[in-house]
């Protein structure tokens, strides 16, 4: 997670043959996500019963459905120092529109001397491990300092934990979750686009017997940031060892700026991930047929019109499948506060609220993958 991000618009053979074909890292350019109704207020703001002592609302985060029920893992930014003191949350509802607070899974030191390793935790993301089959969560601890005129360190050294559930089954996803260590890390095997930032972001998803992870990072030791980058990781299990795919590492899905990619497989076998963009009132998304080459990113825009309520849109929370093609796409997004002004670093520190936008998967021809 990088909350700095905000201020980011204001930076100026034959067989050989046939499987490269089947695995073109182009397959999926001709699918676009369309958006259906857009909902016109967030569904989910600090003025929302349980988000009491809430002070600066909510960002990134992962929505599941399980049996009916929306479970949406988020960040809480509860307090001062601004993105220092969280905590990570556990909120359900039945109808994507009312939510109830269920549980606190971490909360922060908020420790701003930079000595902390978890000061800041952010970008909870719950996957599920089929062959132990327990949920998995996934979030990022960073140590947290005053920023300097050529450093910003408010979060900095940014490490992925992953925690365990003690409620095995698909059931288990509320947790209580129990921390096993660090997954991923800046040290000496870290690629030359990574930076200060640490590791900002991880995502694990399964490819065959295989898992990859979507990570991020990026050179905050120097002011002022101008990219952002993602790139992958492998690993035999979801628990690791994680080995960073160099060769293929930054992704070109973006040319400035990509964030938080969040991966869902279709049913046609097709892998779609949704990201945070640069691109105005919208989101990002890409395709992959193999689930380690992707295609370049494409925008959605989720608020147009007088639907606009957001400041700033800002990062998805991955796509709920609801049948056939459609889906239901959660965003955190910063809200429009009359007189609001920004910062020393161009950031306007308005609350972090939940939009919803539903949308349908096809292909650009009219076919839709998945549908027969």
């Amino acid at each position: 997670m990088s909350p700095l991000s905000t201020s980011r618009r204001l930076l100026p053979g034959l067989v050989t043959l046939l499987f490269l074909t089947a695995c073109h890292p182009l397959l999926g350019a001709d699918m676009e996500m369309v958006a259906g109704k857009r909902f016109d207020t967030p569904v989910l703001t600090v003025q929302s019963r349980g988000a009491e002592g809430n002070k600066y609302g909510f960002e990134g985060g992962r929505v599941l459905k399980i049996s009916g029920t929306y479970h949406l893992f988020t960040s809480e930014m509860i307090g001062d120092p601004h993105w220092v003191k969280m905590k990570l949350a556990h909120w359900v509802s039945r109808d994507r529109l009312h939510w109830k607070r269920a549980s606190t899974l971490f909360e922060s030191s908020g420790d701003f001397t930079g000595k902390d390793p978890r000061a800041a935790l952010w970008s909870p993301l719950p996957v599920y491990d089929p062959k132990e089959k327990r949920w998995n969560l996934f979030y990022v601890a960073y140590q947290a300092a005053p920023d300097t005129s050529q450093q910003w360190l408010t979060n900095h050294e940014g490490r992925i934990w992953r925690a365990v559930s003690k409620t095995p089954g698909i059931d288990g996803v509320g947790g209580p979750y129990v921390d096993t260590g660090i997954v991923l890390q800046r040290n000496n095997d870290s690629d030359p686009w990574e930076g200060l930032q640490g590791t900002d972001s991880f995502f694990p998803y399964q490819v065959g017997d295989r898992w990859y992870a979507f990570y991020g990072s990026a050179h905050t030791e120097r002011l002022p940031l101008s990219l952002w980058q993602v790139g992958l990781a492998l690993a035999p299990d979801i628990a690791g060892p994680w080995k960073r795919c160099t060769e293929l590492n930054p992704l070109t899905v973006e040319t400035r700026f990509i964030e938080n990619p969040i991966v869902t497989r279709l049913v046609d076998g097709t892998y779609v991930a949704v990201y945070d963009t640069d691109a105005p009132n919208a989101i990002g998304y890409t395709f992959s047929a193999d689930g380690i080459h992707w295609s370049m990113g494409q925008h959605l825009v989720v608020q147009r019109g007088s639907g606009v309520w957001a400041s700033e849109v800002r990062t998805p929370l991955g796509l709920v499948p609801e049948g056939y093609d459609l889906f239901t796409l959660f965003y955190t997004a910063n809200e429009k506060v009359p007189g609001a002004t920004a910062d020393a670093n161009g950031i306007v520190l308005t609350p972090g609220s939940v939009g919803l936008v539903e949308v349908r998967l096809k292909r650009i021809g009219g076919s839709v993958p998945g549908r027969k």
